[in-house]
């Protein structure tokens, strides 16, 4: 039986300044060498979309930039990370922070968005916004908006045996509450998820 390791993470540096880092991930080590390309390539693109979209066109505003990264998931040939990018412009309230996730599916090698991870013409989105929707009640959590559905591509990560479904700041919720995040059990999605995909993966003993 092949065994396929967990790819290797390098911390990679950008700073301009001692107020001014961001840390991102670099794979190294796969046998498969375009993938590892294409992996290191996306995150690059989607981390400087982050800084443009954080630092916009009032560069000369920006007070703080910080940037760091989280490995959520590195087995099972998944690879799923979070980068998380703050901002503090002069004269502002208060500093903000974005998150974006990357997950990619290392056996069929590709980047996965979240109707991926499903059957096709399952109705992913009424399955997920149900669970979200009793995890609100339950965990009494301050909505802004009353939520009904999530987006077709909401913002997730892969956590061992979790689909984590999230929504940014001001999304759904007041900014103090921080970033609403919904741990979903693959097993609550059992008969719904792809079982050649990543989450059929990470469902299997």
């Amino acid at each position: 039986m092949a065994i396929n390791f967990p790819a290797g993470i390098k911390t990679m540096t950008i700073s301009s300044g001692p107020t001014k880092v961001v840390y991102y991930p670099r794979v190294t080590g796969m046998q498969n060498k375009q993938l590892q390309h294409f992996i290191n390539s996306t995150i690059v693109r989607v981390n400087q979309q982050l800084i443009n979209e954080q630092t916009g066109n009032m560069d000369t505003t920006v007070v703080d930039l910080y940037g760091y990264y989280e490995i959520k998931n590195n087995q099972r040939d998944v690879l799923s990370l979070s980068l998380n990018n703050y901002v503090y412009h002069y004269h502002a309230a208060h500093g903000m922070t974005v998150i974006k996730s990357l997950t990619f599916d290392l056996q069929k090698g590709q980047q996965v968005a979240l109707k991926d991870l499903f059957k096709p013409g399952s109705d992913y989105v009424k399955r997920i916004s149900d669970l979200i929707g009793v995890q609100i009640k339950e965990r009494d959590i301050p909505l802004l908006v009353n939520f009904t559905a999530i987006k077709p591509d909401q913002d997730f990560y892969i956590a061992d045996k979790a689909l984590v479904v999230y929504f940014q700041l001001y999304e759904i919720t007041p900014y103090a509450y921080g970033f609403p995040m919904f741990p979903i059990s693959v097993y609550d999605l059992q008969d719904i998820i792809d079982e050649n995909g990543p989450l059929g993966r990470m469902a299997m003993n």
